[in-house]
């Protein structure tokens, strides 16, 4: 499986928990009839289904737009904001496990 389906399933359900809910419930309900050729639920599962995918796009249309705003990119800071560090030098003892 494409590992960008997953990622895309688990933002879906976290922004809109309830729709996500009544879609996946319509579509099993759905499957189940057409299967069992229970039309009943097969009609069932395609009205919850059509119901929540048109109150999604209802709700996706009354949202306002997003302004474009600029995208600024920092690179390095004009001067380095931190002190310099301090120059190592190699020490002149012998290492304690020699």
């Amino acid at each position: 499986m494409n590992a960008v389906f997953p990622r895309f399933l688990k933002s879906t359900y976290r922004k809109e928990p309830i729709i996500s809910v009544l879609i996946t419930m319509g579509v099993i309900d759905a499957l189940i009839g057409g299967l069992d050729d229970s039309w009943s639920l097969f009609a069932f599962g395609l009205g919850t289904t059509g119901i929540a995918l048109a109150y999604k796009w209802w709700r996706i249309q009354q949202r306002p737009p997003l302004p474009e705003e600029p995208v600024v990119q920092h690179y390095l800071p004009s001067r380095s904001s931190s002190a310099a560090l301090p120059m190592l030098s190699v020490s002149k003892k012998k290492p304690p496990y020699q």
